[in-house]
């Protein structure tokens, strides 16, 4: 399994939404120990880019996005393989992370996330965790493609300090597929937890959550919308244009 990112310090976050309980909704944060420290801060599923996530082999089993399609929406200096795999980044990370595989059926059909199925991946995803299997040869092995337009483009950062955790990350944001479990514990766990956007900078405010300015700046945007809903139609716009 290749390891080695395409680019220093490049990587992928993923702004994971889902319905609130009573209202509003919900961004899936994690706890992390911050890079070169002891203190643990809040951040979204991330993932460093990988060479493999661009290679041809990767990019054969992606659907929804082409390559040209990418590069047109990060920008031009980017080959389209490279921009194709910051979404691949994107979909791995949150799969290794929380156990969310944004994917479809090789038929393109939705994916069937069965009970055996749900079993074999819990299995593959520490596979993939140990090094001992690679994402494409996952994807493979169950006849799946990556589902990159469940995604949305959100932001990018481009940090100057080389010491930042982020230096050049692309952010996206998708909804919580029906269907599927996070393999971690729920919103008690220590480690993770679902908070409205305005409950997690009312927590950044009184110092009881702990996050980079990236992720809080995300969380300030989101806090604008009302519904998730109103986060689908201004940041998937052809969903509701083509009745998606």
């Amino acid at each position: 399994m290749s390891s080695k990112r395409a680019g220093a310090q490049s990587a992928s976050g993923v702004l994971l939404l889902r319905r609130g309980e009573k209202r509003g909704f919900e961004v899936f944060l994690r706890r992390s120990s911050s890079t070169g420290g002891s203190r643990e801060i809040y951040r979204v599923p991330l993932g460093g880019l990988l060479q493999i996530d661009c290679s041809p082999r990767m990019i054969a089993r992606c659907a929804g996005l082409a390559g040209n399609q990418a590069r047109q929406i990060l920008g031009a200096h980017l080959s389209p393989a490279r921009a194709l795999g910051f979404w691949v980044a994107a979909v791995r990370a949150l799969f290794e992370e929380t156990g969310i595989l944004l994917a479809r059926e090789e038929s393109d059909a939705r994916l069937d996330w069965h009970e055996r199925r749900a079993g074999v991946m819990a299995r593959k995803r520490e596979a993939l965790l140990a090094g001992m299997l690679d994402f494409p040869s996952l994807l493979e092995a169950e006849a799946l493609r990556c589902d990159l337009k469940s995604l949305a483009h959100f932001s990018h950062w481009l940090a100057e300090d080389q010491f930042s955790e982020l230096r050049d990350t692309q952010f996206f944001v998708t909804a919580l597929p029906g269907g599927q479990v996070r393999f971690a514990a729920g919103s008690e766990c220590a480690d993770s937890l679902w908070l409205a956007p305005d409950d997690a900078l009312a927590r950044f405010k009184r110092g009881a959550l702990v996050t980079i300015f990236p992720i809080f700046a995300s969380l300030r945007t989101l806090a604008d919308f009302e519904t998730i809903d109103a986060v689908l139609k201004e940041f998937f716009p052809e969903r509701f244009t083509k009745g998606v």
